[in-house]
């Protein structure tokens, strides 16, 4: 099985990177960005039923997937959110959407959360995945967080350390992550696993998704600081996991309250890989929010 089938894949150059993207449907668009260690292919349960009614398009993001790792700096500019904000807007420019919709899981919704407020032009509602705001999430760091979310300050080590480490075995460490979700391992299409290991097997991918931690530690923390006074202007929907570490950690929708004007959400009956554990409460909640709102 292809996953994704019917999607064109295409390659668009930004200033910083080229960016993997997979382009199906028609009405208003619509951009999915995924979340750690996976690839645009995580949507698979969800993304041909949105294209019944929207323009999808679901983006690899930069140092992800097939998408380019370009070279990084001791500041880790290159992979802060602001810079992987910009590759998705001037992505959705390239198509022709100046304004879209946009979902965001995991890593992908601390893009989206960025890319609302470096561009507030481009966005006209946004949901975000099984996240609290970035800032907020390190501040209120507990043993029972740091325990669960171990690879935040395992990832953040300098390089080449936990590339080193996980480069032994990519394979195992993927495998090993991904099955704590409450169906473990067998959660996952086969099609979808074997894409996720396919991307992870590449040592850049594995340098480069390190360098999303490190810029998530450092230089992203120091933006969402500056912005601190800036709230997301559009309508947000927020979702998580009911079995997940947002809920038991965090209390998601007033840690988005502070940072946007206009928030809604709940939890789901799954774990954190809401797309591929609850597409159907997903698609439910999807529709509800963006359906019959204006571009």
């Amino acid at each position: 099985m292809v996953l994704l089938d019917g999607f064109e894949r295409r390659d668009i150059a930004t200033a910083g990177a080229r960016i993997r993207v997979a382009i199906g449907g028609e009405g208003p668009p619509m951009l999915l960005l995924h979340g750690f260690p996976q690839t645009h292919v995580m949507w698979h349960r969800v993304a041909p039923r949105l294209a019944e009614r929207y323009t999808v398009v679901a983006a690899d993001l930069r140092g992800y997937g097939d998408s380019a790792k370009p070279a990084t700096t001791p500041n880790h500019m290159p992979y802060s959110k602001s810079a992987m904000a910009a590759d998705q807007v001037e992505v959705m420019r390239a198509l022709g959407f100046s304004r879209f919709f946009l979902v965001g899981h995991d890593r992908g919704g601390r893009v989206a959360h960025r890319l609302a407020l470096d561009h507030p032009e481009a966005v006209a509602a946004m949901s975000v995945l099984d996240i609290a705001p970035t800032w907020r999430m390190y501040k209120d760091t507990t043993k029972e967080f740091a325990t669960a979310y171990y690879h935040w300050f395992f990832l953040i080590q300098p390089h080449p350390f936990p590339e080193t480490l996980i480069g032994h075995d990519p394979e195992f460490y993927l495998r090993w992550g991904m099955n704590r979700s409450p169906r473990g391992i067998d959660g996952f299409a086969p099609e979808a696993l074997a894409e996720y290991i396919r991307c992870f097997r590449d040592p850049a991918t594995i340098h480069a998704t390190c360098e999303d931690y490190r810029a998530a530690a450092s230089i992203d923390l120091a933006h969402d600081e500056m912005d601190m006074a800036t709230r997301i202007a559009c309508p947000l929907l927020v979702l998580w996991g009911r079995f997940g570490v947002i809920e038991r950690c965090f209390d998601a929708l007033a840690a988005w309250r502070e940072r946007a004007a206009e928030v809604s959400g709940r939890a789901l009956d799954c774990g954190h890989y809401i797309p591929e554990e609850a597409p159907d409460a997903l698609l439910d909640e999807l529709g509800r929010f963006f359906d019959g709102r204006r571009i």
